[in-house]
């Protein structure tokens, strides 16, 4: 019987150590944020945007875009409320406990930069951490960058939430939720 328990209790551990690492795997999540200017006066980055502004990040993976829900929501950022939507995607990515870093952009490259470029890195350690770095750009008639604005914020995100990141002059909804 003894030797019966410990071979039971072996085989237990052994599932276990199987088990376990695929309870810690990453989930796939929608992620949509509506990144937007607010009334009142620019603020600007005592910086301009890095050349380097995505290293370490990945591109939105082909195919996972999504329609966007936050769609009631981005209606009211209207100029005539004071508001200006200048980015507004969805899209699908696994999440799990390390971070991973996810480069926006929006607007024509001009030499590696755009109007509206940043990055967002998630994770899920159980609630979902947001580090949020997004630029606004002025370029010059010959395509240089001459002025940028930063949004940066780190955050913890309650799964499902719409959660509001106001930053100055601009201003962020995102809302990341489990599929």
């Amino acid at each position: 019987l003894k030797e019966f328990t410990m071979r039971l209790l072996r085989t237990l551990t052994l599932l276990l150590s199987f088990v376990a690492p695929m309870a810690m795997a990453e989930s796939l999540y929608q992620v949509e944020v509506i990144f937007f200017r607010q009334a009142g006066e620019v603020i600007p980055a005592s910086q301009l945007a890095p050349e380097d502004w995505a290293v370490g990040s990945q591109s939105i993976a082909a195919g996972s875009e999504r329609g966007t829900a936050l769609n009631n929501e981005a209606a009211k950022l209207i100029p005539a409320n004071g508001y200006q939507v200048l980015l507004h995607q969805a899209w699908a990515q696994p999440l799990g406990a390390s971070p991973i870093k996810v480069a926006l952009t929006a607007g024509n490259q001009a030499f590696g930069h755009y109007p509206i470029e940043g990055t967002l890195t998630l994770n899920v350690d159980p609630t979902i951490n947001l580090q949020a770095n997004l630029w606004i750009n002025q370029f010059d008639p010959q395509g240089l960058v001459t002025g940028s604005e930063l949004l940066k914020q780190s955050i913890r995100l309650q799964a499902g939430k719409l959660t509001y990141i106001d930053h100055g002059s601009l201003g962020l909804l995102i809302r990341v939720n489990p599929l």
